[in-house]
């Protein structure tokens, strides 16, 4: 494998299991320096310890907390080349408008967009000061399309994540700053495989929508992030980047 992310730090949230845990062997396959980041500390020094990279353990609700760790993952690795935004929530109360209730609504945004602006937030100073950087949100393909199956708190967070995206890869542009929305159709990850295991015939109405037939698997959205995260997307900034298997395309789907 070729080694594009070479001497690189990288922060992954969510980087104890699925998308994260895949991006951070791919990421350390090419090279990178890993910190590993999520709540639950044995998923997350698990995988740290798998690509050799730093664990930290933290709440990326709590505004405190993301700044320090941008801080001390500076301070002792010495740069901040790529951030990779990716842990989220997709909780079951979390469903049509009718049935979603306030508290559901809260916390879905606080896990999944908060959280995201505080990533950049704070991310972004130390990037300014080198005078480049590459950050990956983890939006969604509801991001851009609707469904009847919905998870209202879950679409409209995804959809502030690829809109803050998309400003902030404008607004830092010229300071060599990337900034990309990276937007998966249903990816075969422990939180889509307990959603569906309760609800089968939930699983089986996605599924015949998606005209590759299939869910994606956490290392094909894994090679899409290291993409984004390498100088082969050095002209790409502001960019939704739609990993779906044809879904947003597609009209009717083949037989």
């Amino acid at each position: 494998m070729t080694e594009r992310l070479e001497g690189r730090v990288a922060v992954i949230t969510g980087a104890g299991s699925g998308i994260g845990l895949a991006t951070a062997r791919r990421f350390a396959a090419e090279g990178a320096k890993v910190v590993c980041v999520d709540l639950d500390e044995t998923s997350g020094k698990a995988a740290a310890a798998e690509v050799d990279g730093m664990f930290i353990q933290l709440n990326i609700t709590d505004e405190d907390a993301v700044k320090a760790m941008y801080d001390t993952v500076v301070a002792e690795l010495g740069s901040l080349d790529i951030v990779f935004n990716n842990a989220g929530i997709s909780p079951p109360e979390d469903d049509s408008i009718l049935s979603t209730d306030l508290a559901a609504w809260r916390k879905v945004q606080e896990v999944n967009l908060t959280s995201v602006f505080l990533g950049c937030k704070y991310a972004i100073p130390h990037m300014q000061r080198q005078g480049k950087g590459s950050i990956i949100n983890t939006a969604s393909f509801v991001a851009v399309m609707g469904a009847a199956t919905s998870q209202i708190s879950y679409s409209a967070s995804k959809g502030g994540v690829l809109a803050m995206s998309r400003e902030l890869g404008v607004e830092f542009a010229r300071q060599g700053i990337r900034v990309n929305a990276l937007c998966p159709g249903p990816v075969n990850t422990p939180l889509l495989q307990e959603l569906f295991a309760k609800d089968p015939e939930r699983a089986a109405r996605r599924l015949v929508h998606i005209p590759l037939g299939r869910f994606a698997e956490p290392e094909e959205i894994a090679a899409a992030v290291a993409f984004l995260a390498s100088d082969d997307s050095s002209f790409m900034t502001a960019n939704t980047f739609l990993v779906d298997g044809g879904i947003s395309g597609a009209y009717v789907t083949p037989e």
